[in-house]
């Protein structure tokens, strides 16, 4: 889970990787494992003041000669490229600064990728390597009324940028998820209204979170939006609001976590061009 692609500035990373240590790993959902870090590096982790705030996990590939700690430049001068951590972005889902004690939740898709099974294996006295925070978004106090929108690669997100939200301030939540296994609760003091989007047999890549959004009756005032998630869903559902319904886009996070088809990496060779075209979506709302 990444900070806005269009949002506010992000606060680069930690210099110094930090290694964390597995203090607990529990199975929130079929798909959804949450990770409680701590160790004595943590003591040097400071959050960032964003809701959304992030950070960057590296990881060696299945079957790598080495474990954390590791110095990532001198892997790559040594190792052939199919040995060089991976490094992917996940969502604070919170942390303790008293206990330096930092909780993370990965979606599951069984075997595919690196971090999900690295998570549904993890297990007490583990290591992994931890660099930022970073981050990009608070829900704005001011706001008249908050719209999160995301799916479940959003949910820690989202849980966490709820707590922030103000006592009674109207948010409009639309959370696409495959099914109600993934459903999990969600707590504000805000006035939260959620609806849970069922995907079941549709195809992931298709216009569900477009459509509820456009068919949503749009309170009045001013609204702060939070829309992250997969790629093509994030620009779709950006220029709908820019373009239909006239939101500027200094009211929004908008940001692409990950690219159906793609690897992490083959993401972020497309975010150029991503980020060009929601440029054109932009200039198309003038």
């Amino acid at each position: 889970m990444t900070a806005s692609e269009t949002g506010p500035s992000e606060r680069p990373p930690s210099r110094r990787p930090l290694v964390a240590t597995v203090e607990q790993a529990t199975r929130l959902t079929p798909r959804m494992v949450r990770v409680v870090l701590g160790g004595d590096d943590l003591r040097e982790f400071s959050a960032s003041e964003f809701s959304d705030h992030y950070v960057k996990l590296q990881l060696p590939p299945a079957g790598a000669p080495y474990g954390p700690p590791f110095d990532v430049e001198q892997i790559r001068a040594e190792l052939p490229r199919e040995q060089w951590p991976r490094t992917r972005t996940l969502t604070v889902r919170s942390w303790d600064a008293e206990q330096h004690r930092m909780t993370i939740d990965f979606v599951d898709h069984g075997d595919s990728g690196i971090v999900g099974p690295w998570a549904a294996s993890a297990r007490p006295g583990d290591l992994i390597q931890v660099r930022g925070a970073g981050g990009g978004y608070t829900p704005d106090p001011s706001a008249d009324w908050h719209l999160m929108i995301g799916d479940a690669s959003v949910l820690p997100a989202i849980a966490a940028s709820l707590a922030r939200v103000p006592a009674n301030a109207l948010v409009h939540a639309l959370i696409e998820v495959e099914d109600a296994g993934e459903e999990l609760a969600l707590e504000t003091e805000g006035d939260l209204h959620l609806t849970w989007l069922r995907r079941g047999d549709r195809p992931g890549a298709d216009d569900l979170l477009l459509e509820a959004v456009t068919a949503l009756a749009f309170p009045e005032g001013r609204v702060h939006v939070f829309l992250h998630g997969e790629a093509e869903m994030v620009r779709g559902v950006r220029r709908h609001l820019v373009v239909d319904r006239g939101i500027a886009a200094e009211q929004m996070s908008a940001s692409g976590y990950w690219k159906r088809s793609r690897t992490d990496e083959g993401w972020r060779e497309d975010k150029a061009e991503w980020k060009r075209l929601v440029a054109e979506d932009e200039r198309a709302s003038r």
